[in-house]
């Protein structure tokens, strides 16, 4: 593992904390001063910050937060916006969250202190469960592209102003419910295996319709119910059992055998398809 990576890994500070005490000499491996960040750390090295031994963690402990609307899923933010790490309590600032949900989306956000088992998690197959509502009503060139797919060459529409990312190929929904509808607007309940940048958003602005509000419910097993916004609770032993069904399925498996790992582990496998109704 790199040296910037294992302190990130294995201590509270962040990657660019790291990288900055390693230019700054406070890092020493086998008590001799390292400044190189991509080092390759042995596992018989003794690493130590400023003195201080870091030692690789053998525990594992993961969150559920409940995301408010108006925060940022970041470490930093350049503007000084309000971020989900001024609202966390101090134990849990070091954390890395597995994914993101915009600005203006809330609910489910799950955060680890391992940042190997976040990567895990964010490169899975994983269904995400979201409650949204479009200001269009729901119209059957949507429903099949949920059904079938969809690829655009232009998803700009629905993206960040400075998103890179051009295009986008969305995957057939695992499922998708209607809960609601009115002349200027749609209630869905819809699930999905993939993580993009904003997703949904820029699906349905393929269609003109803008998500005014996306909360996300779950993922995979791990639900939100009643959690009150802005708090947290641990995982409970069940979720804890599953996620490690879980990474051991993958231990053996290169990243991209994520994807069909979570049919073969008892981790977190969300719905039997939700009906149109």
């Amino acid at each position: 593992m790199r040296l910037n990576k294992y302190i990130s890994h294995n201590s509270k500070y962040s990657r660019r904390d790291s990288d900055s005490l390693i230019e700054a000499g406070e890092v020493t491996v086998n008590k001799k001063v390292v400044k190189e960040f991509g080092y390759m750390v042995e596992s018989d090295d003794q690493v130590t910050v400023k003195g201080r031994p870091i030692k690789p963690k053998t525990e594992l402990t993961v969150i559920v937060y409940n995301k408010p609307k108006g925060v940022l899923v970041t470490k930093k933010d350049d503007r000084e916006r309000t971020t989900i790490y001024h609202k966390l309590p101090g134990k849990f600032r070091h954390f890395t969250s597995v994914g993101r949900l915009d600005y203006a989306s809330e609910g489910l956000l799950l955060l680890t202190d391992s940042p190997s088992v976040a990567e895990a998690l964010m490169q899975s197959a994983l269904p995400r469960t979201y409650n949204i509502k479009i200001d269009k009503p729901l119209t059957q060139e949507m429903v099949t592209a949920m059904q079938e797919g969809l690829i655009l060459d232009d998803a700009r529409a629905g993206a960040h102003s400075k998103s890179k990312i051009t295009s986008m190929e969305f995957a057939p929904f695992e499922g998708f419910e209607l809960r609601a509808e009115g002349p200027h607007y749609t209630k869905l309940r819809v699930t999905i295996s993939e993580g993009k940048n904003r997703e949904l958003r820029r699906f349905f602005a393929h269609f003109d319709a803008q998500v005014v509000d996306l909360k996300r419910v779950a993922y995979g097993d791990i639900e939100l119910n009643n959690l009150p916004t802005n708090k947290t609770r641990f995982f409970s032993r069940r979720e804890y059992d599953d996620l490690h069904k879980f990474l051991k399925s993958i231990s053996k498996k290169p990243i991209e055998g994520i994807v069909s790992a979570k049919k073969e582990s008892g981790v977190p496998q969300r719905p039997k398809k939700p009906q149109q109704k």
